[in-house]
C-alpha cells in the first residue's frame, strides 16, 4: 500500500507518517508539501493508495483541488485534513466524494483510530459529526446512542475490545466459550451501528462510552 500526504508542515507530515508506520510498517509512505508537488509525482504514474491531503492549501478551493487529484489518479481514496472543525465546512468538503475528514487537533487517540480504521478501509468521520447528530452527507440521524442501549456483557466486551484483546483473550477474562465472545460482539456492532471492531472502538471513544 501506497500513502501520500500532501501538508504545508514538515513537522505534522513525519508525525502522521509515524503513527502510520506503528500501524503497518510495510506501506510505503510518500511526503510533499505543497500542491505542486503532489501533481509532479502524480503525474509521474506514481499512484498511491490513499492521500492524505492538507485541504487548507490556499493555491485553490478544495472542489478544485479534489477534482485534480481524481483526473490525476481516480483510483486513490482522498482523505482531508483540515484545521477547521465547522460543521459546514466538513460537510461541504465530504460532498465532494473524500472518503475522510481528519481535524487537525484530534488528539492522538482519535487520530490513531482515524488512520487504522482508514488504512482498512473504512471512511473516517470527526466525532462533531456525531456529536451534532448528522450522518456524512449532513442529515439528520436517530437520537445520539446513549450506553444504556448496551447490556453489561456488550459494555465488557467492547472495554476489552479496547485494550486490543482478541477474541480468545476476552473469552478467558469473561469465562465463556469464543462461540459465545462473537456472538456478543456481533451484537455490540448492531447496537454502534458498525463493521467491525475497529469503528465499534472509534465510534464508542467519539460517543464517551469508553
Amino acid at each position: 500500500m501506497k500513502v501520500l500526504i500532501t501538508d504545508e508542515q514538515a513537522l505534522f507530515r513525519d508525525g502522521l507518517s509515524l503513527r502510520l508506520k506503528q500501524i503497518n510498517p510495510n506501506i510505503t509512505i510518500l511526503q510533499t508539501s505543497s500542491l505542486a508537488e503532489m501533481q509532479k509525482i502524480l503525474s509521474e504514474n506514481i499512484d498511491a493508495d490513499i492521500i492524505l491531503l492538507d485541504i487548507d492549501l490556499a493555491e485553490l478551493s478544495a472542489a478544485e483541488i479534489i477534482g485534480k487529484i481524481k483526473t490525476l489518479t481516480p483510483n486513490a481514496k482522498i482523505v482531508a485534513i483540515s484545521a477547521s472543525e465547522e460543521i459546514r465546512n466538513i460537510k461541504k468538503i465530504l460532498s465532494y466524494g473524500v472518503k475522510g475528514y481528519i481535524p487537525k487537533r484530534s488528539d492522538s487517540n482519535i487520530l490513531s483510530g482515524a488512520l487504522k480504521l482508514i488504512l482498512d478501509g473504512g471512511t473516517y468521520l470527526p466525532p462533531i459529526l456525531l456529536e451534532n447528530n448528522l450522518n456524512q452527507n449532513g442529515e439528520n440521524k436517530n437520537p445520539p446512542f446513549l450506553k444504556k442501549n448496551l447490556t453489561n456483557r456488550q459494555s465488557q466486551v467492547l472495554d476489552l475490545i479496547a485494550q486490543g484483546k482478541s477474541n480468545k483473550q476476552i473469552a478467558y477474562d469473561m469465562g465463556v466459550s469464543e462461540a459465545t465472545v462473537k456472538l456478543h460482539i456481533n451484537a455490540l456492532l448492531r447496537s454502534l451501528k458498525v463493521n467491525n471492531r475497529t469503528q465499534a472502538v472509534i465510534t464508542a471513544q467519539k460517543l464517551g462510552l469508553i
